[in-house]
């Protein structure tokens, strides 16, 4: 009886890996495995018979140097920016590289734009107002006709001098008015670079010249101002015996001459600021973040 009960009770199951272990060997003694099913090709590995699909492109792409380091170059091949945020800064281009020169159309229009921009009457205002506080000309006189000659004069000459070395002579030269920031470099380097493009300048073609447009605009420009509108021998009184007193006469060679050397000068030192002013205005613009 013993022994029939222990025939009839129920046997534990045994576990899947003793199970396996003792399933009938399949081809040559190895054990039968399962294969698991292929996996489904994700969306980003191609499946059989599809070619591979390059990832985003506005992904994978670098940002450009101009978006690095936001330029303000627009669509025209000239700028929007302004020195110190007032002042038109339109014929400085950052960033550049390669770009289209401008045509005759295109010069005159971005000169007229900054030269009537609206910021220019404070600019001549306060040129004239220091010019007569110095009693400079004095064939201007003092008052409010003095200053109104003065601010004429400052206002004449900017407009003048601005069409011939940015628009007239580069036209007619086929020289690019425009100033290209270097941007890489050190101080000096960068600074000689700026002084430089007083006597260097690029043609429209691209080539490398001498700057007729500036050196010969601004002395036309000079010229035109001196021999025109500046005052020349003029009456101030008589002294005590009846006898007229006059001014020296501003129209002068040497005068022209001392003019001419004035716009050079201050359009070179202008320069040397337009290619450090990209840095200032980044370095301001993260300070008010």
């Amino acid at each position: 009886m013993t022994f029939c009960a222990a025939q009839s009770a129920p046997q534990p199951e045994s576990s899947d890996a003793n199970r396996s272990a003792q399933l009938p060997a399949v081809g040559g003694g190895q054990t039968q495995q399962q294969t698991p099913p292929p996996a489904k090709p994700s969306a980003s590995q191609p499946s059989a018979g599809q070619t591979a699909q390059p990832a985003d492109q506005s992904q994978a792409q670098p940002q450009s140097k101009d978006s690095a380091k936001g330029s303000t170059n627009d669509t025209s091949g000239t700028s929007k920016d302004r020195l110190f945020f007032a002042l038109p800064n339109f014929l400085t281009v950052e960033n550049a590289g390669n770009i289209p020169p401008l045509t005759a159309g295109q010069k005159f229009r971005v000169v007229a734009r900054g030269s009537f921009d609206p910021i220019q009457i404070v600019w001549y205002g306060a040129l004239s107002g220091i010019s007569q506080a110095e009693n400079s000309e004095p064939g201007f006189g003092q008052g409010a006709e003095g200053y109104g000659k003065r601010y004429g004069a400052y206002a004449a000459d900017g407009t003048i001098e601005n069409f011939f070395v940015g628009a007239i002579l580069p036209s007619v030269l086929h020289q690019d008015p425009r100033f290209f920031q270097k941007a890489d470099g050190s101080f000096f380097d960068r600074a000689g670079y700026a002084v430089s493009r007083i006597v260097v300048t690029r043609s429209d073609s691209g080539l490398h010249q001498f700057n007729f447009s500036e050196i010969f605009g601004a002395a036309i420009a000079s010229a035109i101002s001196t021999y025109s509108y500046h005052p020349g021998r003029t009456l101030i009184g008589r002294n005590s015996e009846g006898v007229p007193r006059y001014t020296a006469s501003d129209r002068t060679l040497k005068n022209t001459a001392s003019v001419w050397g004035s716009q050079v000068g201050y359009d070179t030192i202008t320069l040397v600021v337009k290619e450090f002013w990209p840095d200032i205005r980044r370095k301001l613009k993260k300070q008010h973040q």
